[in-house]
């Protein structure tokens, strides 16, 4: 068990451990395809996604981009032409994707005991429409707009141990992705819990898949908050 005592900072991955990330995804796809009269199951569209957007992210763009990127991958495997609004779609659907149930409770109450920083692969005006869902202020965010590179690379992570100013061993990264966050946190020897929002679930999701070994594995928020409280 993680010494909860020793950390001043909670990093956190926003979208997909914070936000109802492939629930977004798949409801902004699945529209598009309706509309092409194209039938895919949902596991195999969280696979596509996976691969199309760590292939659009090799090299820096905005995420509003390699989403519209990923949109005109779908169109090249499935054989559809995507409008310019269909492009728009994704993108412009993450200002309503919603927070898991236990994220804001959770959230308020790790923020009365930790300072709070998201590391997220987003644009800095996607990232202002989610923090309003989130209700909580976070002390710090970088985004991958700021820093010019994505998670996994080890860029995002050194960024923010230098914004935040403290030792590594005083930081706690929290996270659901193996692949973006917590293989990487690992290489880092940066200590990091892993929200495991597939419990039950086959296959890794919209994440491609990785092997990594995290500190504490945890089904949600609620959990990691409670034994932070009960450790206190």
């Amino acid at each position: 068990m993680l010494n909860f005592d020793q950390y001043q900072v909670l990093t956190f991955d926003c979208y997909g451990t914070l936000i109802d990330w492939e629930g977004g995804v798949l409801t902004a796809l699945r529209a598009i395809f309706a509309s092409h009269n194209i039938q895919i199951e949902d596991e195999k569209i969280l696979e596509l996604f996976a691969e199309f957007e760590s292939a659009e992210e090799e090299e820096y763009k905005s995420y509003r981009e390699v989403l519209k990127g990923v949109v005109r991958r779908f169109g090249d495997r499935l054989h559809f032409q995507p409008s310019a609004a269909q492009q728009e779609a994704l993108p412009n659907s993450i200002q309503h994707w919603q927070p898991f149930p236990d994220t804001v409770e959770a959230l308020k109450q790790l923020k009365q005991r930790f300072k709070l920083v998201i590391i997220s692969n987003v644009d800095d005006d996607l990232f202002a429409g989610t923090a309003e869902h989130l209700q909580v202020e976070f002390d710090q965010v970088i985004t991958a707009q700021q820093v010019k590179s994505y998670k996994p690379s080890l860029n995002n992570f050194q960024v923010a141990f230098d914004r935040i100013g403290l030792p590594k061993a005083q930081i706690l990264h929290v996270a659901a992705s193996l692949y973006h966050d917590i293989a990487p946190a690992n290489a880092l020897e940066l200590a990091n819990v892993w929200v495991n929002r597939r419990v039950g679930m086959t296959g890794s999701g919209a994440a491609k898949e990785a092997i990594a070994q995290p500190n504490l594995e945890v089904p949600n928020l609620r959990v990691l908050a409670d034994l932070t409280a009960d450790a206190g």
